[in-house]
């Protein structure tokens, strides 16, 4: 069996961002849960898109936690925000850890080991999927809040929800350019199956 736990905090060097000892735990257990239900060898198996697989889920994750990273210190100084960076780091870190579940029919078999079917489907969205591992692993309401980035999924929206979901379009209108040369809109348009 891989050892999850040691993937995950390599693939993820911004869990040091996160200063709260059993926060970044949370996260830890949350990715290590989701990859063995998920049956993958490796994290970066796991595509950024179930029909976009030059990039993997780990470099967007990446990406988005850094732009939300860099957005709330940009907050902080220039209009004396408060917005709680454990709470921005850990959903951040964790709003795409569903696709462990939702993308294994979308990949070649040898990159997995045997997917839990009681877990590894297309059927749920990965945001929803995200939001349930988050409370399963007893991350705070307000990190479990924030991982749901589709619109509508969530009723109230809070400062780190925004900063999540701007960060994430933000890093995958950018995925979508440089490998399909189209905006993200337009990828939604034609292949979203939400």
């Amino acid at each position: 069996m891989p050892d999850y736990e040691e993937q995950v905090t390599e693939a993820f060097p911004e869990l040091d961002y996160i200063s709260s000892d059993s926060l970044r735990s949370n996260v830890i257990e949350a990715w290590t849960l989701a990859l063995d239900r998920g049956g993958w060898r490796d994290i970066t198996d796991i595509p950024y898109a179930w029909n976009i697989h030059e990039v993997t889920n780990v470099r967007h994750v990446r990406g988005v936690t850094r732009i939300a990273r860099e957005s709330a210190i940009e907050q902080q100084e220039f209009h004396s925000a408060d917005p709680d960076m454990d709470v921005i780091v850990a959903a951040t870190l964790l709003h795409d850890v569903g696709k462990c579940y939702e993308y294994v029919d979308f990949v070649e078999d040898e990159k997995l080991l045997d997917p839990d079917p009681k877990y590894a489907t297309e059927e749920v969205p990965h945001s929803l999927s995200g939001y349930a591992l988050a409370h399963e692993v007893g991350c705070p309401l307000a990190v479990q809040r924030a991982i749901p980035h589709f619109i509508g999924e969530i009723p109230t929206r809070t400062l780190e929800a925004e900063l999540v979901k701007s960060a994430n379009s933000a890093s995958s209108n950018a995925i979508t350019q440089s490998t399909m040369g189209i905006t993200l809109q337009e990828w939604v348009d034609e292949y979203s199956q939400t």
